[in-house]
């Protein structure tokens, strides 16, 4: 390879992987134990969506009120299952906290890493594709925290078959759906990127997406109803129209290129 003029072993650039690793692998472990130490603004962040006083469900219970209707209050306690669970747990949710922060630092160490094998032109692409890739998965995680994950736990949260029958929600079960739905909507975010990508490198055009638009309604209706397992139309509506206008600024991007 190449790099800056000077012409690189496989070994060399192997050595030069290895101290970008570890480069990142510091910085992750470092964040880590710093969010690790701030337990209480940490979990704060983390168990907000538990509390009827959440950003979103006062902005809804605020709609319900201009509506004319009333929408309300709730509690959902949360219970832990095991002697070393909330331990565990406090160490995973640290950690995903410093691969968050650091993430920034990480796309740079990548693009550190492949860019000297590119040209200038391939540089050029590739810094877009990257930022805007970081900063449309980044938007699909607040999506997930602030509009879809409330939503979901307030529905099945609340949900009773019998009144003779109580929810007891685990903590584990509570962090493994949080995680799940905004890593989710992280990756659906993705589609505007991935279509231009494709589009750039002649994959996808203009005419098949409008061609199947149809066919691309009824698979986000139904990616929605999985991603938010609700029997609301309201709920169906909030997650299927984002990853809806998502898919049209696709086609917008494709058009451009």
């Amino acid at each position: 390879m190449d790099c800056g003029g000077k012409t690189q072993s496989f070994w060399e650039h192997l050595d030069d992987l290895r101290h970008s690793l570890i480069r990142i692998v510091i910085a992750v472990v470092v964040l880590a134990v710093a969010a690790f130490c701030f337990k209480e603004p940490l979990f704060a962040w983390v168990l907000a969506p538990q509390k009827g006083s959440f950003v979103t469900y006062r902005l809804l219970a605020g709609i319900s009120a201009w509506m004319g209707s009333e929408m309300g209050d709730f509690s959902v306690p949360l219970i832990n299952t095991g002697l070393a669970r909330q331990f565990v747990i406090h160490m995973k949710i640290a950690l995903w906290a410093g691969v968050i922060l650091a993430s920034p630092y990480i796309l740079y160490q990548i693009f550190r890493f492949v860019s000297p094998a590119l040209y200038t032109k391939e540089k050029h692409y590739a810094l877009r594709v990257a930022g805007s890739g970081y900063l449309m998965f980044m938007a699909g995680v607040a999506a997930g925290y602030f509009l879809i994950f409330p939503l979901t736990f307030r529905f099945l949260g609340t949900y009773t078959v019998s009144g003779d029958i109580a929810n007891l929600i685990t903590l584990d079960s509570y962090i493994s759906t949080l995680m799940s739905i905004c890593l989710t909507m992280g990756i659906v975010f993705e589609i505007p990127v991935l279509c231009w990508l494709f589009g750039k490198l002649g994959f996808l055009s203009v005419e098949f997406m409008r061609k199947y638009r149809k066919h691309a309604i009824v698979i986000i209706v139904f990616a929605a109803a999985i991603i938010t397992p609700t029997s609301d139309v309201f709920t169906l509506a909030v997650v299927s129209l984002p990853m809806y206008l998502l898919y049209e600024a696709g086609i917008l991007l494709v058009r451009r290129t």
